[in-house]
């Protein structure tokens, strides 16, 4: 019977040790390729055995093994990994979506199973989470995008990064633009109203939890134009 729970054991550290380490190769990719946002495509396309061993992480990832927090820190990481290779496959290119089916074609593994971009965010980590503060941490390579982060999210501080980042973003002046009683907003706050309209409050209201300067409930609000320029370095 000690025979089989030191066998648990040294499987469960095992697949800690993997999670361990997934972290750990994310945080060197993005702190050493990302600057202020922009992606160094270049340097990522010239040598990609940094992203090709991301990639064979997030393929091999255990999610079952794995607590909530870390699933969604890691689908979170995941996704921001995939859309780097969603480019690097086509680079140089302009735009996502300059590439065909960019958010939908089924080229990636993750955790075992074949999916696209959309069905990352949109099948498995939006619908576990319910959170709308991804929509400031899932990053889809456009210019109008929030930045991206020159780090990863982690299980031990993923509140706190996805309340500082959620901050940073939601006070960028280019992210959100005041024009006098005007505020233009992101064309995801368009698209994703529902996730932001809660409890009978406005999108607005929502805003204004992470705001420094508030904006006031009769704003006139419309959307500007999503820039998917590429967001290269």
């Amino acid at each position: 019977m000690n025979k089989l729970f030191v066998i648990a054991g040294l499987i469960l550290a095992s697949a800690t040790v993997q999670a361990s380490d997934f972290f750990t190769l994310a945080d060197q990719f993005f702190s050493k390729h990302v600057h202020e946002g922009k992606v160094a495509y270049s340097t990522i396309k010239s040598d990609q055995a940094e992203l090709n061993a991301l990639l064979e992480s997030i393929a091999a990832f255990d999610l079952k093994g794995a607590n909530s927090v870390t699933q969604k820190a890691f689908m979170i990481n995941a996704y921001n990994v995939l859309a780097i290779k969603g480019i690097i496959n086509k680079y140089p290119v302009k735009s996502p979506m300059k590439v065909s089916n960019f958010f939908d074609n089924k080229i990636f593994i993750v955790a075992g199973k074949k999916m696209s971009l959309n069905q990352l965010e949109k099948e498995k980590l939006y619908p576990m989470t319910k959170d709308p503060r991804l929509h400031f941490v899932l990053v889809c390579a456009a210019v109008s995008c929030p930045k991206l982060a020159s780090f990863a999210y982690k299980p031990e501080t993923l509140e706190h990064q996805l309340e500082e980042v959620t901050k940073k973003t939601l006070n960028d002046p280019d992210f959100i633009r005041m024009k006098g009683s005007k505020v233009e907003l992101s064309e995801i706050f368009n698209w994703y109203s529902g996730d932001f309209k809660t409890k009978g409050k406005s999108t607005l209201d929502y805003i204004n939890q992470y705001r420094t300067e508030k904006f006031p409930s009769s704003s006139k609000v419309s959307f500007y134009t999503y820039n998917w320029t590429l967001n290269d370095k």
